[in-house]
C-alpha cells in the first residue's frame, strides 16, 4: 500500500486489512470509549471504520457539561474542516472506492452525517442516523440510502422533525427507512448511558444497521 496521510481520530481495521469504509460521527460526548468500541464492533464484521474526533480529544461525561460545551462551541466552523478530509481519507483507504462510503451518525453526529450526504454525494452512498435528523436540507443531489433509528420519547428530537426529514428524503427520491423504538429515549443505543440504554432496542438497531450496510455493500 502506498504511504497515506494518517487518519485523525480512531481507526478500526478488519482482520482482512481493508473493507467497505464506514465513517462514524460521535455524539456530543466526544470520541469516548463507547464510540471506539462501536468502531471495533463494526471492524469485527469486516468493515474499515474511522471515527474522526470532532472535539480534538475532549470527552464529556454529563449532559450539563456537554450542553455547556455545545453552547459555546462554533460547530458550523469547527466540524467541516475535520469531517471533509476524513471522508476523502477513508475513501482512499477502503477496498473499493467506487462503491462509496457509509456514514453513521449519533445525535449531533447524525446531523453531520446528513450534511455529508449532501456535500459529498460522489463519496457517500449510505447513511445511518441514531436519534438525530438533518434539521432540513436539499437531498435532491444526494446518492445515499438512509436508515434511521429514533426514540419514542425524545426531548432532543421531535417527531415533527423526523417526519419532515423523511418526507424531504422521499420527495428527493432517496431510499429511506426510519424506525421508532417504543419505550426508548435519546441515547438508547449507548451502553454507557444507563439512564437511557435499552438493550433489546439496541440489539435490534444493531442488526438492522448491519443488514443495511451489507445490502448497500453488495451494490455496484
Amino acid at each position: 500500500m502506498n504511504p497515506m496521510k494518517p487518519l485523525q481520530g480512531y481507526l478500526a481495521v478488519p482482520s482482512t486489512g481493508t473493507g467497505q469504509g464506514v465513517l462514524v460521527l460521535h455524539a456530543w460526548w466526544g470520541l469516548n470509549d463507547f464510540f471506539r468500541s462501536f468502531c471495533d464492533r463494526l471492524a469485527g464484521e469486516g468493515f474499515l471504520v474511522h471515527a474522526p474526533d470532532m472535539f480534538s480529544g475532549t470527552v464529556f461525561q454529563t449532559i450539563a457539561d456537554a450542553d455547556h460545551h455545545i453552547s459555546e462551541w462554533n460547530e458550523e466552523k469547527e466540524v467541516p474542516p475535520i469531517i471533509l478530509p476524513a471522508v476523502e481519507g477513508l475513501n482512499n483507504r477502503q477496498a473499493e472506492k467506487g462503491r462509496g462510503l457509509a456514514i453513521i451518525g449519533f445525535s449531533m453526529g447524525a446531523y453531520w452525517a446528513s450534511w455529508l450526504a449532501i456535500k459529498k454525494p460522489e463519496l457517500v452512498r449510505s447513511v445511518v442516523l441514531f436519534y438525530g435528523s438533518s434539521g432540513g436540507g436539499d437531498f435532491r443531489g444526494s446518492k445515499s440510502s438512509f436508515l434511521g433509528h429514533f426514540a419514542e420519547k425524545d426531548p432532543y428530537e421531535s417527531v415533527e422533525r423526523v417526519t419532515e426529514m423523511e418526507k424531504d428524503l422521499k420527495d428527493a427520491g432517496r431510499p429511506v427507512t426510519f424506525y421508532t423504538y417504543p419505550g426508548t429515549s435519546h441515547w438508547f443505543f449507548e451502553k454507557d448511558r444507563p439512564d437511557a440504554y435499552n438493550a433489546p432496542a439496541a440489539q435490534l438497531a444493531w442488526e438492522r444497521t448491519l443488514a443495511f450496510l451489507r445490502s448497500i455493500k453488495t451494490k455496484a
